[in-house]
């Protein structure tokens, strides 16, 4: 076994504290120390090394030539454990998760579901943080919920379900664009980081838009959704999304054709996680969830309200 021969830890994170505040007061208010105490763990160090990390000056410190080597790695070294140690401190041993999921899915996916999930497991705790396509997987979540094509290099990732994608907007901006080669770019509601869907429904509909090249464009697919059911266009929907505006009649699908997304959810989380207790209730939660939705989906509708259908639509 190599026995490892390191200066004083409180000496290193002394020099690396005033280091990067250029001064021994900023990193004495940083650890909560005085600036004796600082100035004298910082001398210790250097005696240990045998040369100087500072210039000691009137109006602050300069790093000497040894000093500036030793710095970025003490630093990257600190940061690396203080990374670590989050995600130990992450790893509760009580039946509690942190969750992140995009705004868009968190509110037209997730949300309404909830009350089924406390309903069955009330001893489980989740706290939802903000994640999304423009945002990196943080590793104090326990895991998240992610759009994608199932490839994260250190992550486990489970497909929870795929969809089809369509334009969805008001029955009254509907009947001014009867077919697909009537949709103009202004029409056209766009996701900043889903330019892709479009491109690939108009592909399918063998239609090329008129007019300017890039339509309206939002932040995520609430904001173009609620543009939608406000009238002002079209955005390009999908089932998990807009079951709610169809079926309410906020919004309506004026055309026929669907593609699919070639990208879908997903479940994603460090392999280390995989046995905490809360992340094992949420995934078969969420597993048999829609295992359930899937199969409630492909039964017919039952005769009475086939009927009830029929009436409305007469």
């Amino acid at each position: 076994m190599v026995t490892r021969r390191l200066p004083s830890l409180n000496g290193l994170r002394a020099f690396e504290a005033a280091a990067r505040h250029g001064s021994f007061v900023g990193a004495a208010d940083e650890l909560n120390v005085t600036q004796a105490a600082i100035s004298r763990m910082v001398r210790l160090l250097e005696e240990r090394f045998g040369f100087q990390l500072f210039e000691r000056r009137p109006n602050g410190l300069d790093l000497t030539a040894q000093g500036k080597a030793l710095q970025p790695g003490l630093t990257s070294a600190f940061d690396a454990i203080a990374g670590i140690a989050e995600q130990v401190s992450a790893m509760q041993t009580t039946p509690a998760l942190t969750l992140g999921v995009g705004p868009t899915f968190a509110v037209r996916w997730l949300i309404p579901r909830l009350r089924g999930f406390y309903e069955t497991h009330p001893e489980i705790d989740i706290r939802l943080s903000t994640g999304g396509a423009m945002n990196p997987f943080r590793d104090d979540w326990t895991c998240g919920i992610v759009l994608g094509d199932g490839h994260w290099p250190g992550y486990e990732a489970e497909l929870l379900f795929r969809t089809d994608l369509f334009p969805v907007c008001t029955k009254a901006v509907a009947e001014r664009i009867p077919h697909p080669s009537k949709l103009t770019r202004r029409d056209m509601l766009e996701v900043a980081h889903s330019p892709e869907d479009w491109q690939l429904w108009l592909a399918a509909a063998g239609v090329k838009p008129r007019g300017k090249a890039v339509g309206p464009t939002f932040g995520n697919h609430t904001m173009a959704l609620q543009a939608a059911v406000d009238g002002i266009g079209v955005a390009i929907g999908f089932r998990p999304y807009v079951e709610e505006d169809l079926a309410k009649g906020r919004l309506v699908a004026p055309f026929s054709i669907t593609v699919p997304k070639p990208r879908a959810w997903y479940l994603l989380y460090r392999a280390f996680r995989k046995d905490d207790p809360g992340l094992a209730v949420l995934r078969t939660w969420l597993h048999d969830s829609l295992a359930g939705e899937r199969q409630a989906a492909s039964q017919p509708p039952r005769k009475g309200a086939r009927k009830r259908a029929a009436s409305r639509s007469a």
